[in-house]
């Protein structure tokens, strides 16, 4: 794997490291690329049975990095559509993964890497870290971001945060919903792992129908959420244990 990526197996758990700290983890083109491909591998990974995402140093991701913006302007329509497709595709990877992932953000989180840090199964957060999305203060738009903000956070919530672009501590991140833990900074990583660790203990198959059936039926009205449970259900009894 990448060095902008660091990878390491704790027992059955996989820990994926940004290691951009010189710049506070902002999501180049190498990193987001690197990103997609050791969720990826995690997921097919047999040892693994779930994936803890933190940042090296001391913020999570700080977001896009702009200085790979100057070449990403309408007249290299090729290479702005293929670093949007890039990035819509590392927003995807973790909801459509078998495998549970557990984010720990261990201190800034903006933008892009916001939307990183609530895009897990659960978020641990430290005590320190703020998530915001600041886009609209650089002239620029949350854009790819914005579609699972607004899942989590509740319309109110999710607009004020965008059209602000003002961050929020850890206790107010709790208290919308976005992160699922708030511990002392000394405790973040440690935290993450104990959650992910009983995660893997859980009935492997039953945990990957349990993910999938979730992420569907948070998404579909409610009677096809009930038939999709329904069919869900009469599959799983095939595979109860004796």
């Amino acid at each position: 794997m990448s060095g902008v990526l660091l990878v390491e197996d704790r027992g059955a758990v996989r820990v994926l490291t940004m290691n951009r700290p010189e710049k506070r983890n902002a999501l180049n083109t190498a990193l987001t690329r690197a990103l997609l491909d050791g969720l990826r591998e995690a997921d097919a990974a047999a040892p693994a049975r779930c994936v803890v995402l933190t940042g090296a140093g001391q913020g999570f991701c700080a977001g896009a990095d702009l200085s790979e913006f100057k070449d990403l302007k309408p007249e290299n329509a090729g290479l702005v559509e293929a670093r949007a497709e890039l990035t819509m595709q590392l927003h995807l990877a973790m909801p459509k993964m078998a495998k549970p992932v557990v984010t720990a953000i261990n201190g800034a989180a903006m933008g892009g890497g916001a939307g990183l840090a609530i895009a897990g199964d659960l978020a641990v957060m430290a005590e320190s870290a703020q998530l915001g999305y600041p886009e609209v203060r650089h002239g620029i738009v949350a854009a790819i971001v914005m579609a699972n903000l607004v899942r989590q956070a509740g319309r109110k919530a999710a607009f004020e945060l965008v059209a602000l672009g003002e961050p929020i501590d850890a206790r107010r991140a709790l208290a919308l919903g976005m992160v699922n833990r708030v511990v002392p900074d000394r405790d973040l990583l440690p935290s993450a792992l104990q959650i992910a660790e009983a995660l893997s203990r859980v009935d492997a198959q039953a945990l990957k129908a349990t993910k999938q059936l979730f992420h569907e039926a948070a998404d579909l009205p409610l009677e096809e959420a009930l038939r999709r449970g329904r069919e869900t259900n009469k599959r799983m009894r095939g595979f109860r244990k004796a």
